[in-house]
């Protein structure tokens, strides 16, 4: 007998201390953050991208997507299918015009930055910005990137510098290196 008492109380010991620790993972993964910081998806063509960018929204603890223009906006299957029911823990609204929303957002105090290789205007590296929350991140099309109009609404432009022989990222994969770098600023 004294060996089972042993054991369960060995096995108790057990399963507290995992319980203790996935509870510790849980509230580190829950990092509450207290200043506002949107993304703003300016004609994303792929529902996968769209898909993806809700995912790692909802990671990085985004507080709304703001999905503008044609770009796909839920329920599809194939946002879902990337997102992984992220598309139902991250607020999202749609938006005509992006420019009216980057108005309404400026009015609002947000710093507007945008995301955007390869331009003629004046940009900064990703790493060497320093924003200042709240913020909007915009997001451009796949192909064509962000107007010169948006471009010019931005308080901001940030890069991401390339050292292969493509241009530019995949829009979801940009998006993610930027928002846990601009999370680093973030109370």
């Amino acid at each position: 007998m004294e060996g089972t008492g042993e054991a369960t109380e060995s096995t108790g010991k057990v399963i507290l201390l995992s319980v203790l620790s996935m509870a510790q993972s849980v509230l580190s993964a829950i990092q509450m953050f207290t200043e506002d910081f949107y993304v703003v998806c300016d004609n994303i063509r792929s529902t996968f991208n769209v898909g993806a960018i809700f995912r790692t929204a909802d990671a990085a603890g985004i507080t709304k997507i703001y999905l503008c223009g044609y770009t796909p906006t839920p329920p599809r299957y194939e946002i879902e299918k990337v997102a992984l029911g992220a598309e139902k823990t991250v607020p999202w609204e749609h938006v005509a015009q992006t420019w009216r929303l980057l108005e309404r957002l400026k009015a609002q105090n947000v710093q507007i930055v945008a995301l955007e290789n390869n331009i003629e205007l004046p940009t900064i590296d990703y790493r060497e910005f320093v924003p200042q929350f709240p913020i909007a991140l915009v997001l451009g099309n796949e192909v064509t990137g962000l107007s010169e109009a948006l471009l010019r609404r931005a308080d901001a432009i940030i890069t991401l510098p390339m050292h292969g022989k493509k241009e530019s990222l995949n829009v979801a994969v940009a998006f993610g290196i930027a928002a846990y770098r601009l999370n680093e600023h973030r109370r």
